[in-house]
């Protein structure tokens, strides 16, 4: 182990390769450390299906016990499961996941009591300080009276909590296809749809960290393919796939299409404030399709744009007090599940408005979906920053086009918009581009990567 964790330790939560980078002796440091930069006197601890998930979750629990503090071992669950102990507990929580990366990584996503984030200005610096100093001068002391460590399932409470936030009553009959990807929806799942007027067809449900089916990342249109094409040979009305810790919903139609994280957004947002009584306030990030400002207005509700990234979109959530919030990576949050993302319950949304009127999903999200998009193109640069000034010199003074930089680049004119982000882990550049029709998209987004890729 190194006592330089930078490699490890990213803007919002730890992630490295187990055990080239970090092992059970660096998850017991961080245990000690994160109790101390918290103050905590008791912690919820959850870990997902990785092989090296439940070592690491014990050692952070020994690592947090022996400074005195009594822990509370959520055992198997998704992100927002951790969340929900986190929430309802009123306990600062970790949770042992690397979400969809390979198998052999590993990593810790931290809150504070009321599943309030922990990332680079919010702790996890000072975190990973301490960290660092002790794997160079070795552990801190016990506390003269260790913690406890008692086990608690939390399943069927965090069932319970999503399904009393959604009207689920009226549902009509449906066949779903859940796609796992052998993560926490498999675990999830079963007991969160019980009960429900579902035909519920799984895929992938066996608990397997190695992943041999395909990766857990339904963002990469290739490991949707099998989810697609079992909803098709079902005639099943919907499909939804999440990822390995089951905190992001995608979700395809009748035909196998995939529908759109920003109409998903847009749906749920309009039943978020007929909910709140038709006003309120909807987060979205800058990437996120023209339709979800323009539905949540027609709701009666206020549109707030933010940069991407969830300890963003949770700190204006808290500061705005706003009812909900979406981004277009299928990241959905709600104010009363502690501004936290749960990718289950937009999962509760999209079932409850299609069950509850007689047409397919297609024509239900097509009001939702209203422009042409090109989704998310990566390109590797050498140089992000010169770039970045290259395309804003070619835009700039241009007749009826806007430029703003609250994340990256983003260039904007009567019909269309695009934005170039730089990646923080990689020599990349990010564009996302969108017109009011098909073409203009393309020779918008075809420009844009022509200057990105010099």
């Amino acid at each position: 182990m190194t006592a330089d964790l930078s490699q490890i330790v990213k803007a919002y939560d730890v992630r490295g390769v187990v055990p080239d980078q970090w092992g059970e002796a660096t998850a017991e440091l961080f245990g000690a450390a994160f109790t101390e930069v918290t103050g905590a006197s008791a912690i919820a601890v959850g870990h997902d299906m990785r092989p090296s998930s439940p070592g690491l979750a014990r050692a952070f629990a020994r690592g947090a016990a022996a400074r005195g503090v009594d822990v509370t071992e959520i055992g198997l669950c998704s992100t927002d499961q951790l969340y929900y102990a986190s929430g309802a507990l009123d306990l600062p929580g970790a949770m042992f996941t690397a979400s969809h990366n390979p198998a052999r990584y590993n990593g810790i996503k931290l809150c504070r009591a009321g599943a309030a984030p922990v990332g680079q200005d919010t702790g996890l610096a000072e975190i990973r300080e301490l960290v660092e100093r002790w794997l160079g001068s070795g552990a801190p002391a016990p506390a003269a009276t260790p913690g406890t460590v008692t086990r608690r399932d939390t399943l069927d409470d965090y069932a319970a909590h999503l399904r009393s936030l959604v009207d689920l009553g009226s549902i009509r009959p449906l066949k779903v296809v859940v796609d796992a990807g052998n993560g926490m929806g498999g675990h999830t799942v079963p007991t969160v749809f019980a009960g429900l007027p579902l035909t519920l067809v799984p895929m992938y449900f066996e608990l397997d960290g190695t992943f041999p089916n395909h990766e857990a990342n339904p963002l990469d249109p290739a490991n949707l393919v099998d989810l697609q094409k079992r909803v098709r040979e079902e005639g099943a009305d919907l499909g939804i796939a999440f990822d390995g810790d089951a905190d992001r919903c995608f979700v395809v139609d009748e035909h196998g299409d995939p529908v759109s994280p920003s109409a998903i957004t847009a749906l749920v947002a309009s039943r978020e404030l007929a909910r709140h009584g038709g006003s309120g306030t909807v987060i979205h990030n800058l990437i996120t399709s023209w339709s979800v400002p323009e539905v949540v207005k027609e709701n009666g509700g206020t549109p707030v744009r933010t940069r991407v990234g969830h300890s963003f979109i949770k700190a204006e959530m808290a500061r705005s007090g706003a009812i909900f919030g979406g981004e277009h990576s299928a990241h959905y949050y709600f104010r009363d599940f502690w501004n936290a993302d749960t990718g289950m319950l937009a999962a509760l949304h999209v079932l409850a408005a299609l069950g509850g009127q007689d047409g397919p999903l297609s024509e239900l999200v097509a009001q939702y979906d209203r422009y042409a998009g090109s989704g998310e193109i990566n390109s590797t640069v050498d140089d992000q920053a010169a770039r970045l000034v290259a395309i804003k010199a070619a835009y700039a003074g241009r007749d009826g086009v806007t430029l703003d930089e609250l994340d990256g680049l983003t260039v904007s004119a009567a019909d269309w918009w695009f934005n170039v982000r730089p990646s923080n882990t990689e020599p990349l550049l990010r564009l996302n581009a969108e017109a009011r029709d098909e073409a203009t998209m393309i020779r918008i987004r075809d420009e844009a990567l022509a200057l990105i890729r010099g």
